[in-house]
């Protein structure tokens, strides 16, 4: 098996891949700060985004477990897995202390 497609290392691409864009970030943090739900008009609100845009980045959030997404209603309704994000800051710690124990680490 090729090193680059194991499990944990696919993990850990997809989800800091959702995390390269300064709008998913500010959407994590936003949401993370409402402490409970949001719908994508709150977080539009709060962003010089179009709606389809904040959605779509919504989505990718979604998509990589760092987001939870129901519906309510008519509303769609956005949490951040507070798990996800814990394991990930874990995954995250992990690969950098490696990168830093190497042989060549030393500065």
């Amino acid at each position: 098996m090729n090193p680059t497609e194991t499990p944990s290392v696919v993990y850990l691409a997809a989800r800091l891949n959702a995390l390269a864009h300064p709008a998913r970030l500010y959407i994590l943090t936003h949401l993370a700060q409402q402490g409970c739900c949001a719908c994508c008009k709150d977080v539009v609100s709060q962003l010089d985004l179009a709606q389809s845009t904040v959605s779509q980045h919504l989505k990718i959030l979604v998509d990589a477990g760092l987001v939870r997404h129901k519906r309510q209603g008519t509303r769609s309704l956005y949490e951040v897995d507070s798990s996800a994000i814990e394991a990930l800051s874990g995954s995250v710690t992990h690969l950098l202390a490696k990168c830093s124990t190497g042989p060549c680490a030393a500065g």
